[in-house]
């Protein structure tokens, strides 16, 4: 990698640490990231598509099409840490480090100018991965340009430095965020036989979740986490008549995750008729699973080993989840890791930072694939 394209990749990783914007709000740091492709590239085509965008390097028209995405969404945290780059926006920051994964795919943007290539390169870069918003929208790319092969990569601490970490198959599991609300009749509390109150068909919904989640019920992981329940008000002379209950449920596998999704809206109409109660359902935050297909993971592993990074083969899935599933719905791909180092603090916390390092790292992963064999 130049070593000018490494120092301008380092100044824009910092600049957009310095104007985080969350989910779907990106205006600012799609603008940057275009306005940084257009003043240091000659031969790239940018498109922008609202809430995000691509450039393209075009090598011809019956030439191979590979894409590679970066995310560049951050999160609702403050910035705790003292850093010259630190953020300016109070209660938003880069804590996943989205920031340094759009500053890699610009800068491999810029080598591709450069340099040339003999297939047709797609540069993604996409808006909302945490909110599992952005991919879903993306897919548009894939679709109209028929893209045979897409790549991604995440910094992750509790790996080695720079080390290169991959999985065939699963490697994020898919998860979504389930709102469960009931509505029934308010009584007096001292006739609550009156009234309809919700509170039991909630606490059977409860009662429910380990036998759904049990090891011996399903083939993976299967995991359902209860993130709040509300119910009633702070009012002791009325009996409750709404609640709701909240939970992330989350899958090793895509169609268990569904299966689970079916039982507590099975279990929930249940109680809800056996009470008297109304019941409605809501999804946030939904997310596939991220699974590799073994060619574009063996295309990772075969440039990891041809630049001497070290390689981590993956026993488990993280149960973390990633939109990027979006993408190898419809095409070839992979996703992989690059280690932040053993004790680097985690992304999502307030002592993370993104290591500027991993950017060249993240470059020659991505010339590497592009320069393997057809």
């Amino acid at each position: 990698m130049k070593k000018e394209n490494y120092d301008l990749a380092i100044e824009l990783r910092r600049e957009l640490h310095q104007h985080p914007e969350l989910s779907n709000e990106e205006t600012w740091t799609k603008n940057r990231l275009i306005d940084f492709l257009k003043t240091h590239t000659k031969n790239i085509q940018i498109v922008d598509k609202g809430n995000w965008f691509y450039a393209k390097y075009y090598a011809g028209e019956n030439q191979k099409s590979i894409a590679f995405r970066a995310d560049f969404d951050a999160l609702p945290m403050d910035e705790v840490i003292d850093l010259p780059w630190a953020s300016k926006q109070p209660g938003k920051a880069h804590k996943c480090g989205h920031d340094g994964h759009s500053a890699t795919l610009a800068a491999f943007a810029l080598e591709v100018d450069q340099n040339g290539a003999n297939q047709n390169i797609f540069f993604l870069f996409q808006h909302a991965e945490e909110t599992g918003d952005g991919a879903a929208e993306c897919v548009e790319l894939v679709k109209e340009h028929q893209i045979d092969e897409i790549y991604a990569y995440h910094n992750m601490s509790g790996f080695p430095f720079k080390s290169i970490g991959i999985k065939n198959d699963t490697m994020l599991c898919a998860s979504r965020g389930m709102s469960i609300y009931f509505e029934g009749k308010p009584a007096h509390a001292s006739q609550p036989e009156v009234g309809i109150n919700p509170s039991l068909a909630i606490a059977n919904i409860v009662r429910g979740i380990p036998d759904f989640t049990a090891k011996e019920n399903n083939k993976g992981l299967v995991l359902c986490t209860i993130v709040q329940i509300d119910v009633g008000e702070k009012a002791f002379g009325i009996a409750a008549s709404k609640g709701v209950i909240r939970m992330t449920i989350r899958a090793l596998y895509e169609n268990e995750l569904d299966i689970l999704q079916a039982n507590l809206e099975q279990v929930a109409k249940r109680e809800a008729e056996k009470h008297g109660l109304a019941v409605e359902f809501a999804y946030n935050d939904v997310f596939p699973e991220t699974a590799n297909d073994k060619k574009q993971a063996d295309n990772i592993r075969q440039v990891a080993e041809n630049q001497q990074l070290e390689i981590v083969e993956l026993e488990e899935a993280f149960r973390g989840s990633e939109d990027f599933g979006h993408y190898t719905k419809l095409t070839k791909g992979a996703y992989c890791i690059i280690g932040n180092g053993e004790d680097y603090p985690d992304v999502h916390t307030s002592e993370y930072d993104f290591r500027d390092e991993l950017i060249e790292t993240g470059v020659k992963l991505f010339k590497g694939i592009i320069s393997l064999p057809k």
